[in-house]
């Protein structure tokens, strides 16, 4: 198996992916314990945070960003560990995350 493209997933949109079977009912009650937001809804809230365009957020950044959901700036401080987001952009952030 060759891999052709790293592409950083959602947990719904990772579990979108899985097909019925016995060995996907670990990974199933992992995703039922964890997904805030349906596909429908992250798909929704990163379109939305990469609408901000932000230089500063990486895909990777955003899709935690949407399994997560920060409430404040603390939790979002920890999420983006690797820059350093000034208060507007925090609070840009957080107001989308509001909304769902």
């Amino acid at each position: 198996m060759n891999i052709l493209n790293k592409t950083p997933l959602t947990i719904a949109e990772a579990k979108s992916y899985l097909k019925e079977s016995e060995e996907k009912k670990p990974v199933d009650a992992y995703f039922k314990e964890f997904a805030s937001l349906n596909l429908d809804k992250a798909k929704k809230l990163s379109e939305d945070i990469k609408a901000l365009n932000n230089p500063k957020l990486k895909e990777e950044d955003i899709v935690k960003i949407v399994d997560f959901l920060p409430q404040d700036s603390e939790d979002l401080n920890k999420i983006c560990l690797e820059v350093s987001l000034s208060e507007e952009e925090i609070n840009k952030i957080l107001e989308l995350v509001k909304k769902y």
